[in-house]
């Protein structure tokens, strides 16, 4: 069974939410979005919808890492990991701190752009992150060839630590703090 863990109304774009993944009942749809060529940077060209569900059953059953849907005025849009980076795809690349949590963020293919609405999904999944205060960091680890994800970063909030090697890819180590990130979203002065 699947329920909602955050509710964030845009401005601009109204409501968004995310609610927990079901791996099995989710697998068509987020095959189709990390097939998708314009999901290359997910690295799951090949996979078929067995594959999809097991990877997503892995990350279920996984003690520090965790898959969402997300949603758009009600309708899967979006797909949201966070992990421990201590535990899980940074250890030993990354000096982690307590309060660290990792991210991942898909938004779904789409034929349609909404201007803007790349900026909302990443604003949302940060504030959900956020509302969690023993979070103090979130640490995101994109492809170094990513460069619309690294201006995305930029603009709410996350600063460059620098290049580094995973086994499947070259990836541009970058953190951003609560403080950084009310400040990049919300125009606040940081403490």
């Amino acid at each position: 069974m699947t329920h909602v863990v955050h509710r964030r109304h845009d401005p601009a774009l109204g409501e968004f939410a995310l609610r927990t993944l079901d791996p099995e009942g989710d697998a068509g749809l987020l095959h189709r979005w990390v097939t998708h060529p314009k999901s290359a940077f997910w690295l799951m060209q090949d996979a078929d919808v067995d594959r999809v569900a097991r990877e997503y059953r892995g990350i279920a059953d996984h003690p520090h890492h965790d898959a969402y849907l997300g949603l758009w005025r009600g309708e899967p849009t979006f797909l949201a990991e966070r992990y421990d980076p201590a535990r899980v795809e940074l250890v030993g690349l990354h000096p982690a701190q307590p309060g660290d949590v990792g991210m991942h963020f898909l938004c779904a293919p789409t034929d349609r752009p909404v201007h803007g609405f790349t900026r909302a999904v990443i604003t949302t999944v940060l504030d959900w992150l956020f509302a969690d205060p023993a979070i103090r960091r979130v640490v995101v680890e994109p492809d170094v060839r990513n460069t619309a994800v690294h201006a995305l970063n930029a603009a709410v909030g996350f600063t460059v630590v620098g290049p580094i090697r995973k086994p499947e890819k070259d990836a541009l180590l970058s953190v951003c703090t609560r403080d950084q990130f009310l400040a990049a979203t919300r125009g606040d002065v940081p403490a």
